[in-house]
């Protein structure tokens, strides 16, 4: 066997949602930050998204996470985050993947009963502890950074469905937010494929008809996915709500999403509906759950913020080493539209 660019992944899944890690045979991308290590793999390196997210290799539910350096003083460890279609600057469930990957295969000591990292991003410092016991992260805790509203009650003109009103919030990625009854959903698994369908439409109108830009990463221009939120109720006297999130080019997020949470506590926030310290469980379309709270507000540019806490789980699924055969006719992959919808 011969196999050029063999690349050593860890399997994860946090809540359901898969998050393949990188831990061998790549060196990093160069840059001063995290977000310049991110626009050098983008330009440079896209060979790694392609190889390992696209068939023969990968799948269409699924990411990948590059553990590198990190660029600030006061982290432990960089993670550059593909998908699909993008590189994302931050996303909850890989980061859950990623620091229980790096943990349990000893790339970062544990110590137990917890163990504290900072992890730098494209998006900024993310915070983590890691509850851990006998060799096992039992728990990912997680204080992500500022979140807030871009838009709010707005009306858009969406295909198929006329004028509807939406929000975009941002959590890490910005989001479109939609009141899930408002296009007819349940979120029952069963409505998966419309969810997806729809989501995004719904997600293309928005990005045309409401321009978002971050203050202060001007990088982050566009709205990234949709969620579908459902009803706020109160279960065992602790807030809780159902959400589907769709991922480009065409699938559900498996778990709660801690970008869409956070975006999410950002919008309860900012309607009066979510009080900081108070605890809110979103749950996703396969009712995995996260535990989020808002841990303090602040401000981003001219915009109100809350600083969010999520908490969740991740489960180690094997490992593997991928490379391309000299003669294989797919050195970077394929795709086709019956799974991956274009």
């Amino acid at each position: 066997m011969k196999l050029n660019n063999m690349i050593t992944v860890v399997g994860a899944h946090a809540e359901g949602e898969v998050g393949r890690v990188i831990t061998g045979g790549l060196l990093p991308p160069p840059g001063a930050t995290m977000l310049d290590k991110l626009n050098s793999m983008e330009n440079e390196m896209d060979w790694v998204r392609q190889m390992l997210l696209s068939d023969p290799r990968g799948s269409v539910n699924t990411s990948i996470n590059y553990i590198t350096p990190p660029c600030h003083p006061d982290a432990d460890f960089g993670m550059i985050v593909m998908e699909s279609d993008y590189y994302v600057h931050m996303s909850g469930s890989n980061l859950i993947c990623t620091v229980t990957a790096a943990l349990e295969t000893g790339m970062v000591p544990m110590a137990e009963p917890f163990t504290k990292v900072v992890v730098d991003t494209p998006a900024g410092l993310v915070h983590v502890t890691a509850e851990c016991e006998n060799g096992k992260c039992r728990r990912i805790s997680f204080d992500n950074i500022p979140s807030f509203v871009m838009h709010r009650d707005r009306i858009i003109d969406v295909p198929g469905f006329g004028s509807r009103r939406v929000d975009v919030s941002y959590g890490g990625m910005i989001y479109v937010i939609a009141e899930a009854a408002e296009f007819g959903f349940s979120l029952h698994p069963s409505e998966a494929r419309d969810l997806v369908e729809i989501g995004e439409i719904l997600k293309k109108a928005a990005a045309e008809q409401l321009p978002s830009v971050h203050p202060e990463i001007p990088e982050i221009h566009t709205v990234n996915q949709t969620q579908f939120a459902g009803p706020v109720e109160v279960a065992n006297g602790v807030k809780t709500s159902k959400n589907a999130v769709i991922v480009s080019p065409g699938r559900l997020d498996r778990c709660p999403c801690g970008t869409g949470s956070s975006a999410r506590l950002a919008l309860l926030h900012a309607r009066g509906e979510i009080s900081v310290g108070e605890k809110f469980v979103h749950r996703s379309i396969l009712d995995t759950k996260f535990e989020c709270q808002i841990l303090d507000t602040t401000q981003v540019g001219h915009s109100d913020a809350v600083k969010p806490q999520i908490k969740g789980r991740a489960w180690l699924t094997g490992i593997s080493q991928y490379g391309v055969d000299p003669e294989d006719p797919f050195p970077t992959g394929y795709r086709l539209a019956d799974t991956w919808f274009k």
